[in-house]
């Protein structure tokens, strides 16, 4: 009898036989000296979008917080509880990462729900639509505008909602010094689901573009 589900079970079993046996080595390393990836990535809690698997990463490679619809809250030193904030310190402070990429995704349940405001919360404490409140202002731009349809809607504020929690993330003092020293790289991207295509976002202009593939 195990305390976990069978399916956990069984791919751990599938792990240990194949991805651990062939980088066993790699994770003793990783054990013994610490994790030193380059790149953090704030994604999605969405189980379709996991950064591992779409960047094809190995264990070390990257370092992972995922909230509902991929947010980065505003810097707020005000002794509340932060989660996305903590990894956001320790990724940069600690880790001393290279790179910080917004990776947001199509049909994200936080974004249509953050578009309709007739949505019942989902428990009296309503976490997810106090969370969603972070990008209102824009839901309700896009939800006035009547000549969009609902899915262009929908990717227009997971779009927007990158180029938001990247300009919080320069609300952090120690995210902004860094860049302005050239020190720390933000980036966005977006993650079609049903296609698998990725779309990155230019720095200069916010625009999403699919990049070259060969």
């Amino acid at each position: 009898m195990t305390h976990l589900p069978e399916r956990l079970i069984d791919g751990y079993r599938a792990f240990m036989d194949g991805r651990y046996a062939s980088e066993r080595e790699r994770y003793r390393t990783l054990a013994k000296d610490g994790q030193t990836p380059e790149t953090m990535v704030i994604a999605c809690c969405d189980s379709r979008a996991a950064p591992e698997t779409i960047f094809d990463c190995g264990p070390g490679e990257l370092f992972v917080v995922r909230n509902v619809a991929n947010l980065v809250p505003p810097y707020e030193p005000d002794g509340k509880h932060h989660s996305t904030s903590a990894a956001l310190e320790f990724a940069v402070q600690s880790l001393k990462v290279k790179h910080i990429v917004v990776l947001g995704h199509g049909r994200c349940g936080g974004i249509r729900a953050a578009l309709d405001p007739t949505a019942a919360p989902l428990s009296p404490g309503d976490f997810i639509g106090k969370w969603m409140g972070l990008v209102a202002p824009a839901a309700e731009t896009v939800v006035a505008n009547t000549m969009m349809t609902t899915a262009e809607r929908q990717t227009a504020l997971e779009r927007i909602s990158i180029r938001y929690s990247i300009a919080n993330l320069r609300s952090f003092p120690c995210v902004s010094i860094l860049e302005r020293k050239e020190r720390l790289t933000l980036h966005g991207a977006w993650f079609d689901i049903s296609s698998g295509e990725l779309w990155t976002m230019d720095p200069a202009t916010g625009d999403f573009e699919r990049p070259e593939i060969v």
